[in-house]
């Protein structure tokens, strides 16, 4: 049911099929975030039309609001929220971290104050894996703790040692074989914590693993060495999800590292704020060159709102209020990230992704391309 076909190698990057029970995706591949069971202001028919493949939602969320029941009750997330693709669920343990000064650890579970209402909820692996499979997602992640960034070796050993711990729970307590349950690697950034992390996790044999806690504040060249260093030790026969990761430069140098998945709010959250992604860099309409021009956004791009509108008069809508122009720059920064992936893809398809990622970052970065950047892209 969850076969991973790997067509295409060049160095570590590859291009593959992800068979799920509700369909094929592709990878390399960047997952739009549906945290409340919608991408914030784009509907499910726009999704599929900028070639979205599957929608990540949050079993925290959607645990105290609207509660799992209802979405049971539509026959899980694709009924709920009329997006008929393959779902994907993280377990809660972000908010481990995003919620720390909310939440209270111990080893059977997490207590938290709801965001909310400031009610008590608690969250234990068993929990998270029974609102999963309430939800309906077709790949659901195992329990864990994100560790902060800094934090001391010994809470980050004896935090990855108890999500190990949580992830027998999770594997013994899950019924439904139509879900794939993805494993969480941690470590930090810290090889010898990573590869305990992995020395406890690989065993369990899940059919995906994950890599986990990171990108919540280390920088760039500390963040890379550690995904270099996961990756190279997960399966290569099974598909391996970069969390939390959606930079544009992160997508292209995660890719050559050997990572398969990737989700982030990056895209979508920068739109909301007036930002396009584009080859060039980031363009902010809020400034006052864009109020004046009538070319697209990206003249590159077959988004709806590059196919329609010019900057100014989306830089006129961000000036004035009006919600279609965060709507359309969402729209667009997803479409670029589904569109870089693509063209991901066919570089690797052909033997030369090595040479597109250098291309690329030429004019990202404007010729001043970082290190970490370089030695990721030559990785063999």
């Amino acid at each position: 049911m969850f076969e991973f076909d790997i067509h295409h190698r060049d160095g570590l990057a590859r291009v593959s099929s992800f068979h799920t029970p509700r369909g094929t995706v592709t990878t390399p591949m960047f997952m739009p975030v549906g945290t409340q069971g919608t991408v914030k202001g784009i509907s499910p028919e726009e999704l599929l039309n900028i070639k979205s493949q599957m929608i990540l939602g949050n079993t925290y969320h959607l645990m105290l609001r609207p509660g799992e029941k209802l979405v049971e009750a539509h026959s899980g997330l694709p009924g709920f929220t009329a997006y008929p693709g393959p779902f994907l669920t993280d377990s809660g343990g972000f908010q481990v971290m995003s919620l720390g000064h909310m939440r209270k650890i111990t080893e059977h579970s997490v207590t938290f104050k709801s965001h909310l209402d400031g009610s008590l909820v608690e969250l234990s692996p068993e929990r998270s894996i029974e609102v999963q499979e309430a939800l309906g997602a077709d790949v659901i992640m195992a329990f864990d703790e994100c560790p902060p960034f800094p934090a001391e070796i010994p809470y980050i050993r004896a935090s990855l040692e108890r999500t190990a711990r949580w992830l027998e729970r999770c594997v013994t307590v899950k019924k439904k074989p139509e879900q794939a349950l993805f494993a969480i690697v941690q470590g930090g950034i810290h090889e010898e914590l990573r590869q305990l992390s992995l020395d406890l996790t690989l065993p369990f044999n899940t059919p995906g693993f994950a890599i986990g806690g990171l990108a919540v504040g280390e920088s760039k060249e500390e963040m890379f060495p550690a995904v270099e260093f996961t990756s190279r030790r997960l399966p290569e026969s099974k598909p391996r999800y970069l969390m939390g990761v959606g930079h544009p430069e992160d997508l292209v140098a995660g890719i050559a590292l050997g990572v398969d998945m990737f989700d982030c709010v990056y895209p979508t959250r920068t739109g909301r704020f007036g930002y396009a992604l584009t080859d060039d860099g980031r363009l902010n309409l809020n400034s006052s060159a864009p109020r004046q021009q009538l070319e697209p956004v990206d003249a590159e791009c077959d988004c709806y709102a590059c196919r329609h509108y010019t900057r100014a008069y989306l830089a006129h809508l961000l000036r004035a209020e009006e919600m279609l122009a965060p709507r359309m720059l969402s729209l667009h920064n997803l479409r670029y990230l589904h569109r870089l992936v693509e063209r991901a893809r066919q570089a690797i398809e052909q033997g030369r992704y090595a040479e597109w990622a250098d291309e690329w970052a030429k004019r990202y970065f404007k010729g001043k391309v970082p290190e970490w950047f370089a030695h990721s892209i030559h990785s063999r």
